[in-house]
């Protein structure tokens, strides 16, 4: 479970892009950084893909290595991989220097794009290749979704063969596919921030006996399908932020609207069912050069200053915890 959306630009043009991550906890994430002349090479098959990354990233990784679930570049460009069970086809190795593992495309494709135009241009030379490391527990059936200022970028792995989408929501959950979403969204176009108008039935008036019924029939359940809907109308009819501290904060109060209460969704896993958490949560400024961060075991949010931070290696942070409830005397 995941969910990914933009906010509306602000007045002063910073474009903010959020996302949560819900899985078991099994994997040590950390925050990982990679270097701006990376020199990559798949191991996903014997002649795997190879590059030579432009741009630096900031993001959300694990064990040590390129394998990156979130992140965003000093271009301007953010990549996140969402869950998508019974949903992602991998295909068989070509070994011809195109095969590349679903954990190594963001550190490949924020390497070396700057925009969504250049990322539909690099998943045209990938072969996405069922290569899950030793390391990681559980199967990996994802897919990508891409954000620049301006548009956005789905890519998922059909039987058929990988679909690079537009999408004009900017929003984006798990299974099924974004056509279904996109079709979805056409059974709640009612949903309003207004309420209803009072009706007369019988010489009765009958009104809304309170704020928020103009969302009535919004779903509220966990599923996929609920979230694309939900979080969509939370930046379909959200104010415009003022600013770039408006856009951030606005960003951070959607995304704890889907945090999960640990027992509340529970996930059959090879090592018997396991509660889903929300293990962390993301907000890039992708027009302020900001990667900001918030996890399970830790109320504070933290912002990493791209223009700040040291390019030159690949290196891997342990996340901070340091933040906490903060004692108040009255």
């Amino acid at each position: 479970m995941c969910t990914n959306f933009k906010h509306k630009a602000a007045k002063d043009g910073t474009v903010c892009v959020g996302r949560t991550m819900e899985f078991p906890d099994v994997i040590p994430w950390e925050i990982a950084v990679i270097a701006s002349n990376f020199q990559g090479k798949s191991a996903a098959s014997s002649n795997g893909k190879t590059w030579t990354a432009k741009y630096g990233i900031v993001g959300i990784g694990a064990f040590g290595e390129p394998w990156l679930g979130d992140g965003m570049n000093t271009a301007g460009l953010s990549g996140h991989i969402l869950y998508m069970p019974n949903h992602a086809t991998y295909y068989d190795a070509k070994n011809d220097g195109s095969d590349l593992g679903i954990l190594e495309g963001l550190a490949y494709l924020l390497g070396t794009c700057a925009n969504t135009t250049e990322v539909k241009a690099a998943l045209a030379t990938c072969n996405f290749v069922n290569f899950t490391p030793k390391e990681i527990p559980v199967p990996l059936p994802v897919h990508f979704i891409f954000h620049d200022k301006d548009s956005c970028v789905v890519a998922e792995f059909h039987p058929e063969g990988m679909v690079v989408s537009d999408n004009p929501t900017q929003v984006a959950t798990n299974a099924p596919y974004l056509d279904w979403h996109l079709t979805n969204v056409t059974n709640y176009l009612s949903l309003s921030p207004e309420n209803p108008k009072a009706v007369e039935i019988g010489g009765t008036t009958f009104a809304p006996s309170g704020q928020g019924q103009g969302f009535r029939g919004l779903p509220a359940d966990e599923n996929s399908s609920s979230r694309f809907i939900r979080v969509l109308a939370n930046t379909q009819f959200a104010d415009q932020p003022a600013d770039a501290k408006a856009a951030e904060m606005d960003s951070v109060r959607i995304l704890h609207g889907f945090d999960l209460v640990p027992g509340v969704v529970v996930e059959d896993t090879p090592n018997g069912p396991m509660p889903l958490l929300t293990m962390w949560s993301t907000v890039s400024n992708i027009t302020g050069n900001r990667y900001i961060y918030n996890t399970y075991s830790d109320p504070q949010w933290y912002a990493i200053d791209l223009s700040k931070t040291d390019f030159s290696s690949n290196r891997a942070i342990p996340f901070t915890k340091t933040g906490g409830f903060t004692d108040l005397t009255v």
